[in-house]
């Protein structure tokens, strides 16, 4: 199916095709290019324009560039645009302009990308989906987002992040959602901003875009919803409440974490409502309210759309689960790994410490005791000058009650790791690499391990070495 042709291109971009082309779809890598891609070549960690040739021999399309590589096939068609990023918001402002889909922007300090998988799952019940990929929420990956959108697409899930204030504003304004939703307003990002309050302003920035008249979805429960509701209606958007307080239109009445997954008690608009998550944690539950509302008011039948959570699974490195089984054919057991490796804060990090705590371990049969919870904790990044505290702070919060041992590594995690009782304290590393070097000797058959840390605390190889102990596949899954 055409997404894209040289001629629409060229309209939205103002740019000039050197050749007619018909594009299936819109690519910005080109390791991971599909057969008829428009390959974008923007300049980010890396120039686009050196990966040009290797696109076509991918089989791109066309290539939309602002400078003429070297070493393109004869004949290879180029969009040449005056600036790439640029080109690529102009493909956006045209698919939404063109798009007759029910669009939802998801913003928050936490849990975007996890609900915006949800609302992918809730919403596929009633039509078709496009979504953000990954977390794709920056300048460049919401305008993919968009740039990528179906013609036929019933509802398009944007996700917006932002580290700095006014970030959020020109991609809404871009995304221009029917829906908002807001998960939670936290101290994430500190260090870019004086207060949470500003913080708070920040996530507001999704009003900026919102349809005349569209809805925004807040979180009651958090502190500073208050100030949300009237950011939204400043803007003129109506106002629908999910949380636990009286009151709220989802209403959430109860969460029982029930093995791998987690049972809601709910309401919705006063309607009674339970249902099951494909995972555990009470703050998936909360997610869950704010999708299942998004969803209904976008047209989505709400009692198919909890039923698909059932199979709702969370995105690599934010709660998968993993079981390692060690021997030959698992015969001296096996380790369950809960990988939260992609990102941390101290509100995420409560949160996967309390999913850890309630985890159920193995009784290891003939050779130890019964397997322990062990936390894998690397450092949470971009908390300004009360960093240390907030880590040092989570050795008496009450979700780590439950979790054996803690095992730390980074600057900042030293100073857990030296607030923790003895009994907790594991050991502590001085980076993640030494820490995945070590792990698979920090754990034993029956063990449930959590890893966790901030993105650049690259935490993922100590989940990756964890799952090296023996064969590892996704919780119910075969090895």
């Amino acid at each position: 199916m055409t997404l894209w042709t040289s001629e629409e291109a060229e309209a939205a971009t103002g740019g000039r095709a050197t050749a007619p082309f018909s594009a299936s779809g819109v690519s910005i890598d080109s390791r991971s290019l599909a057969r008829g891609d428009l390959f974008v070549a923007l300049a980010d960690q890396r120039d686009g324009h050196d990966f040009v040739a290797a696109a076509f021999a991918a089989e791109a399309a066309a290539a939309m560039v602002s400078r003429i590589p070297e070493g393109l096939p004869k004949g290879a068609p180029l969009l040449i645009v005056e600036d790439v990023l640029a080109a690529l918001r102009g493909l956006a402002a045209a698919a939404r302009a063109r798009s007759g889909a029910k669009v939802i922007g998801v913003t928050g300090s936490v849990g975007k990308t996890g609900t915006k998988e949800m609302l992918r799952a809730c919403l596929a019940t009633a039509g078709e989906v496009h979504a953000a990929e990954k977390s794709f929420n920056n300048h460049w990956g919401a305008p993919l987002t968009l740039a990528r959108a179906p013609r036929s697409a019933a509802f398009i899930v944007a996700e917006l992040g932002m580290n700095h204030a006014g970030e959020i504003a020109p991609l809404s304004r871009l995304v221009r959602p029917d829906i908002a939703i807001i998960t939670t307003v936290e101290a994430v990002h500190l260090e870019n901003f004086a207060n949470e309050e500003g913080i708070a302003d920040a996530k507001a920035e999704i009003f900026e875009g919102l349809a005349e008249g569209g809805l925004a979805v807040l979180n009651v429960d958090n502190r500073h919803f208050a100030r949300l509701e009237a950011a939204a209606r400043a803007k003129g958007a109506r106002i629908l409440r999910f949380g636990a307080a009286e009151g709220a239109e989802a209403r959430l009445e109860g969460a029982r974490l029930a093995g791998p997954a987690t049972v809601v008690r709910a309401s919705l608009h006063g309607r009674p409502l339970i249902f099951k998550i494909g995972a555990p944690g009470r703050h998936l539950a909360m997610n869950a309210l704010a999708a299942l509302a998004a969803a209904e008011a976008a047209g989505a039948d709400v009692a198919r759309a909890a039923l698909a959570l059932g199979g709702w699974a969370p995105p690599e490195g934010r709660g998968s689960r993993w079981r390692i089984a060690l021997g030959a054919g698992g015969i001296d057991g096996g380790v369950t790994l809960i990988d939260e490796s992609y990102n941390a804060n101290p509100v995420s990090m409560r949160a996967a410490l309390a999913v850890l705590s309630a985890a159920k371990p193995e009784d290891d049969i003939g050779r130890i005791a019964k397997g322990r919870r062990v936390a894998f904790l690397g450092d949470m990044l971009e908390l300004g000058p009360e960093a240390e505290a907030m880590h040092a702070g989570l050795a008496s919060c009450e979700e780590i009650a439950g979790v054996d041992v803690v095992h730390t590594c980074g600057p900042l995690m030293r100073a857990l790791h030296e607030a923790l009782p003895a009994e907790k304290r594991g050991k502590w590393f001085p980076s993640s690499a030494e820490l995945a070097e070590a792990a698979g000797r920090k754990l034993d058959a029956g063990d449930v391990a959590m890893v966790k840390g901030s993105l650049g605390s690259k935490m993922a190889a100590v989940a990756a070495a964890v799952k090296r102990m023996g064969a590892a596949a996704p919780e119910g899954g075969e090895a």
